[in-house]
Order: structure tokens, then sequence, then C-alpha cells
């Protein structure tokens, strides 16, 4: 019998194939991260058993109330939500990589939480490039700032950078959130080479990753086309 879960994966492998073929980039330059936002742990499981093993989850208490019941099952989480400061504590044991680093305040308190547990953590810096007041993220005159200053926590490790396409059927203002983020990418590069590496764009969702692959995403983040309308 075939698994619904394990088509809808390959189904969007052959999208982002698809998709890299058009924009001319080699498919093993993209990965596929599976966001399982309310989804419980028995699908995630079954998702897991495709041989995908990133999973996005957009809030603390998800991750927290799945921890256990994927805790023997191989795979790698990212915090892709909004993070409160009062939740640092909650949340860095159980994930590799915060994509939503977006204010220097979080910076502070999260070298400060590391310092005390004597860890180091990923984070992508979230920016928000459309401008929209229901996204967050830092606005985009304002993220090299943000950088410089997180570059000074000795135990935040900056990979790259992550946004959300407008809400809008408008292809090309889509596209033009991605292509800020790009030359976000390269601005950082340049001012930042030695001290960080800024490989990682994380952009692009179950409706617009074709667009974000084009504009040279290196992680698109899809939920519904995996797991169904939420």
């Amino acid at each position: 019998m075939t698994n619904p879960i394990h088509n809808s994966i390959a189904r969007v492998l052959e999208q982002i194939s698809g998709a890299c073929e058009q924009a001319e980039r080699s498919p093993e330059d993209v990965r596929l991260m599976m966001v399982t936002k309310t989804v419980e742990a028995a699908r995630i499981r079954e998702a897991l058993a495709s041989g995908q093993t990133l999973i996005g989850e957009n809030k603390v208490q998800e991750i927290n109330a799945k921890y256990d019941a994927l805790a023997d099952v191989a795979h790698d989480t990212h915090l892709i939500g909004h993070l409160q400061t009062n939740k640092i504590k909650d949340v860095i044991a159980q994930v590799s990589c915060i994509q939503s680093l977006d204010r220097v305040k979080l910076a502070h308190k999260l070298e400060q939480r590391l310092e005390f547990e004597d860890r180091t953590i990923d984070v992508l810096v979230q920016v928000n490039t459309s401008g929209e007041a229901s996204k967050f993220g830092v606005a985009p005159e304002d993220t090299l700032a943000l950088i410089e200053e997180t570059l000074h926590c000795e135990r935040i490790r900056i990979r790259g950078l992550m946004t959300i396409g407008a809400n809008t059927t408008d292809e090309s203002r889509i596209r033009a959130c991605f292509r800020s983020l790009r030359e976000i990418q390269a601005q950082a590069r340049d001012r930042f080479a030695d001290r960080a590496q800024f490989d990682e764009l994380s952009m692009g969702m179950s409706g617009d990753m074709a667009l974000a692959i084009a504009e040279g995403s290196t992680l698109v983040r899809v939920g519904s086309a995996i797991f169904g309308a939420r």
C-alpha cells in the first residue's frame, strides 16, 4: 500500500528538481524542510521514514510537546517561528537552528542563556522583505546592523538569512522579496566575509518555492503540500 505522505514528499522533490532545472541549478543545492506546524507526532514519524530528516516548527510549545515522541527517530529540528525571549530556555536544547533571529535584544538574551548552559547554536537572521506589518523580521535596511551586533555574540553562529514572500498572487512582488534577501546576502558577505559564511537562504514555501529557487533559495519550507491544509 502506498503512503500518502511519502507520495506527497516525492511530488515536492520532483517540483524542487524541476524548479532547479529551470533555474539551471543543481537539486542538490536546495534542501527540503518539512514544516510540521499542528502535525501530530505519528504523522511526522511517517514523513521522517521517507528519508527526509529536516523539520521546522513554528512554536516552542509544539516542539516541546512532540520532543519525546520523536526522540528515537533521526531528525533535525529548526525553529522557524517568532521567538519570545522568555521562551529561549525552553527551546535551545531541542533545536539545532533558530531561523527567526530578528532583533538585538533576542541575540543578547540568547547569548546569555547559551553561556549559562555552555551551548552554541546556529541562527538565520529573519528579514521582513515584504514590509508587511503582519510579518516578523528585521527591516532590510537594518539587517547589516543586526548582523554586526550578533557577530559579537561568541555562542551564536550566523549561517544565513530567512524571509517569507509577500502575501499576494503577484509573482513579481513575491520574487522581489526573494531577490531582496539575495542582495542582502551579497552585502553581508562583502562586509563580514571573515566572520561568517551566510551560505543559507531560507525562502520559499508550498505556493512560491519555484520563485524562491529561481532567486537562489537553498532551503524551502514546505508544509501544506506534504501534510495537507492546516
